[in-house]
């Protein structure tokens, strides 16, 4: 093999962050994989993605995010290409979806086989990818934490963005009513989601909401955080309950990483203290993930369930655009631009 050359039959191709800069510094390298260690698989990516959680990571500003530099890419669906020692050869060939936090901005993974979720036939991956941590997270927000059931009126921030649009749909067919924010060019596909929209940036825009939903809402998802989180709070009927799973309001701002997330905190604390029957809760999807156990049967379980929704045509999740890795900067710059309508999936290109 000439030098330069790579094998590429044993080499992954990943995206890599070496600290905080523009999208367009974000470089590619080939790394060789070696012999796969006992209980793991190594899959081939069909499709990986670019959500909030990367966006933050490559600005220095996600909570627990590894040290520079490092792959990112919080989730992927590939096709399993070889079991290691102690992994069920069944399990080659098959779509599979995993939830990695980092690593998953690359062509080929090796991954914990345990972790795998089965993604179902028929189902296309890119759609897939879209529903994996976006789908979890409005699941686990809509189900578990806020426990929203029929006749209930949910306010979703952000309802054109990718956990913002399953949000709506996974409400409306628990039976709920939904009020979603959106820019102004968004509010139309949020209506076709079936919510009452309302432009963000209108000044008032908690005075609308309250107009929409005048005995208070029940639910109230919020990603902004910041000093809107207080109106957001004020928006809930008794016995309602915020779920904070972001804060988007300080994606540009200066400081650390910690900081936003740590004043956050103690804000939802602050309120749960106070004789107010309303609940204020931050939504962590590795909450759980010391037992890794007792976690990964309660993701095959969640992600299970977003995928039998997907598969009967319940859920669409909405796909931004297809990128292919080799431009990786411009899909980041794409999620980043606040233009478009789902989620931004890379597609790694098809290798000999």
């Amino acid at each position: 093999m000439n030098a330069g050359e790579h094998d590429t039959a044993r080499t992954a191709l990943e995206a890599v962050l070496h600290g905080p800069g523009a999208a367009e510094e974000i470089t590619l390298r080939h790394r060789p994989l070696g012999p796969l260690p006992a209980g793991s698989a190594l899959v081939r990516t069909e499709a990986t993605g670019v959500s909030f959680a990367e966006q933050q990571m490559r600005r220095g500003k996600y909570y627990d995010q590894p040290p520079f530099p490092f792959v990112p890419g919080y989730d992927l669906v590939g096709r399993v290409e070889e079991a290691g020692p102690g992994v069920d050869p069944a399990l080659v060939g098959r779509r599979v979806a995993a939830l990695t936090k980092t690593g998953g901005w690359a062509d080929r993974t090796v991954l914990p086989a345990a972790g795998l979720v089965p993604v179902p036939d028929g189902v296309d991956p890119a759609a897939a990818e879209a529903a994996v941590v976006n789908g979890v997270t409005a699941y686990r927000m809509l189900h578990r934490t806020a426990r929203v059931k029929r006749g209930d009126t949910v306010v979703v921030l952000g309802a054109n963005g990718g956990v913002g649009s399953l949000l709506v749909q996974m409400a409306r067919r628990a039976g709920a009513s939904v009020i979603g924010t959106a820019s102004a060019r968004h509010l139309d596909a949020v209506r076709a989601l079936g919510a009452r929209a309302v432009d963000r940036r209108d000044p008032d825009m908690y005075a609308r909401i309250r107009e929409l939903s005048p005995e208070g809402a029940d639910a109230v998802f919020d990603h902004v955080g910041g000093p809107g989180l207080a109106d957001s709070f004020r928006l809930l009927a008794p016995g309602g309950t915020l779920v904070s799973y972001g804060t988007a309001s300080t994606r540009d701002a200066g400081g650390g990483a910690r900081t936003p997330v740590l004043a956050l905190f103690a804000r939802l604390i602050l309120w749960n203290t106070l004789p107010n029957r309303r609940g204020a809760h931050f939504f962590d999807l590795w909450k759980g993930s010391r037992s890794p156990d007792r976690y990964r049967r309660l993701l095959a379980e969640d992600l299970g369930a977003v995928f039998a929704l997907l598969a009967e045509g319940a859920i669409a999740p909405p796909v931004a655009a297809r990128v292919p890795l080799e431009e990786i900067g411009r899909a980041v710059a794409l999620a980043e631009s606040g233009t478009v309508v789902g989620k931004v999936v890379i597609v790694p290109g098809a290798r000999d």
